[in-house]
């Protein structure tokens, strides 16, 4: 856990003094991509949703502002979420 407790978190403001993992909270990490190494707050997530995975907003995807980065859970270790594509 010490490893994550350094991570930012998506959704962070870039000058957030501290925009680590909070205590409590449930994280996946993002892997490939324009999101990747950052985790991804899931506390209060379904379990429908994180089988499903998210589609991400983002700005440095293929598509600029207003883009996704759509990230699935690995089958093998749900804790790591992989880059599949980036939509408009």
């Amino acid at each position: 856990m010490d490893e994550l407790m350094r991570r930012r978190v998506y959704g962070a403001d870039h000058d957030d003094p501290d925009p680590g993992p909070q205590q409590g909270h449930v994280y996946r990490e993002l892997v490939g991509g324009p999101l990747d190494g950052l985790l991804l707050d899931v506390t209060g997530w379904t379990a429908r949703q994180l089988r499903e995975g998210a589609g991400l907003v983002t700005e440095i995807g293929a598509y600029g502002p207003g883009g996704h980065a759509v990230y699935v859970p690995r089958a093998d270790d749900p804790a790591h979420w992989d880059w599949d594509c980036d939509t408009p």
